[in-house]
């Protein structure tokens, strides 16, 4: 997915959003599984975005900033305020945004979502994620994700060659991953606007 393309030109490194918790005690199991997850995207070539707090988010740039192949840029925080100073010590890019929760939109922009526990900002993302036609994983089931893993958030048809389309569950940090790397190239669709329910759906 980040080979040349035909020009010789570096393709698009790929941004992978990790969502959950903004605060955890220190060693928690969602922590550890952030931490994890960070650096094994980074290992194979994906970039991490959170938004650039604590909690999930600074586990999961922690994480990336130890893989073996991490350079400056793997991780981008998009920030609730104004201020990118907030930003946890991890973060190479801070977007601020002044958008409070909203930012929890552009967070769910990225090319898939890996959401770990969290509460009801978690579950905005997820189910940004899922309205804007994004590939969406379940890691571990504390949380927002143990509401959701393993179904399709609504009767929409997002992908009509993906009948079994949902918020993917995965159990370990490796599953995730590789739910990314198998399915990341079937969800490549982007949502153009509010569609009617009747309305085709775009290539």
């Amino acid at each position: 997915m980040n080979a040349a393309d035909k020009t010789g030109a570096a393709a698009r490194r790929i941004n992978i959003g990790i969502v959950g918790y903004a605060s955890i005690p220190e060693g928690s199991p969602a922590g550890l599984l952030a931490e994890q997850t960070g650096r094994l995207l980074v290992e194979r070539g994906f970039r991490v975005v959170t938004g650039g707090l604590g909690g999930v988010m600074e586990a999961a740039c922690r994480g990336a900033r130890s893989a073996a192949s991490y350079k400056e840029g793997d991780t981008i925080g998009i920030l609730p305020g104004h201020d990118p100073r907030v930003a946890n010590e991890f973060v190479d890019i801070a977007i601020p945004t002044g958008m409070d929760h909203l930012r929890n939109s552009i967070v769910a922009h990225c090319d898939a979502v890996i959401a770990i526990g969290g509460g009801a900002g978690t579950l905005s993302e997820i189910c940004f994620g899922w309205l804007y036609k994004r590939l969406v994983i379940s890691l571990g089931n504390e949380g927002s994700v143990g509401m959701v893993a393993g179904q399709a958030l609504d009767h929409r048809t997002r992908y009509k060659d993906l009948p079994d389309d949902r918020v993917y569950a995965a159990a370990t940090p490796e599953e995730a991953v590789a739910f990314v790397h198998a399915l990341l190239p079937k969800y490549q669709k982007y949502w153009r606007g509010f569609e009617s329910p009747d309305a085709p759906a775009e290539g």
